[in-house]
């Protein structure tokens, strides 16, 4: 199993909270898809000769932004695609992830993480149900689009187990980098530190959604098949580094 780095890297502590319950949905899709979303600096990583794309849900719970609780964003839903890729810095390899598009109904939230992050958010009205039961949870997030109900469910099955090295679960869990591309095309890199997480194997899983009009037309029939892998995981603490952008000597 990758372990969580052990020494933290210079610069502020920007976000601090906990994500809990996630609903981990994987999807083998063409590199090629993916390409164009590439971060300078970054390739792509690949699971057994395979790429995926994940949609993830989740709670974002007890948020803190610069140590400041922000009144009415503590505890909300986001619902997030995702694909997965490497940078080497000399003898590591920062294993990461690129979000394509988040979901989450707490405008600050939205508006923080587009401008900081260069990520894309939209605002979205939501809502979730959680079943905690220890040898069957299930987990569901739903968004509003077109005046309709839009989700994601996961439900589990047997007992919680630790993430195994090599596994795929590890892969899609276990990434402690995220980067994104501004619009003038230049990379930001920041870290994410949390300890490693259980997992629950899937009994069934979906999506339910209107993929074309969420993700865009490129994502529509891969995200309207089942997904290769899915699972529920347990979460805990984060901790988010403020982002920096990387020179242009080291996106060669």
């Amino acid at each position: 199993m990758s372990p969580t780095p052990k020494t933290k890297p210079p610069g502020m502590i920007f976000l601090s909270a906990e994500w809990r319950h996630l609903a981990m949905l994987n999807f083998e899709i063409d590199p090629a898809v993916l390409q164009p979303f590439v971060p300078h600096g970054t390739e792509l990583e690949f699971f057994e000769g395979t790429t995926f794309v994940s949609i993830v849900g989740f709670m974002f719970l007890k948020t803190r932004v610069l140590g400041i609780p922000v009144p009415l964003h503590r505890d909300f839903e986001e619902v997030n695609l995702r694909f997965y890729v490497r940078r080497t810095v000399g003898d590591e390899v920062r294993r990461g992830v690129v979000f394509i598009k988040e979901l989450a109904p707490r405008w600050a939230v939205v508006t923080i993480a587009n401008v900081a992050y260069h990520e894309n958010y939209e605002l979205r009205r939501m809502r979730h149900s959680i079943s905690v039961r220890e040898e069957s949870p299930s987990v569901s997030y739903e968004w509003r689009a077109d005046d309709q109900w839009n989700g994601v469910m996961v439900q589990g099955f047997g007992l919680a187990q630790p993430l195994e090295s090599g596994s795929v679960q590890e892969f899609v869990a276990e990434n402690y980098w995220g980067y994104g591309r501004k619009r003038n095309g230049s990379t930001i890199e920041y870290r994410v530190d949390h300890p490693p997480w259980m997992f629950w194997q899937a009994e069934t899983a979906s999506l339910n959604c209107d993929v074309e009009q969420t993700y865009g037309k490129q994502f529509a029939e891969i995200l309207q098949e089942s997904p290769t892998s899915a699972f529920i995981a347990d979460g805990s603490e984060v901790t988010v580094y403020r982002p920096r952008q990387l020179a242009k000597s080291e996106c060669v």
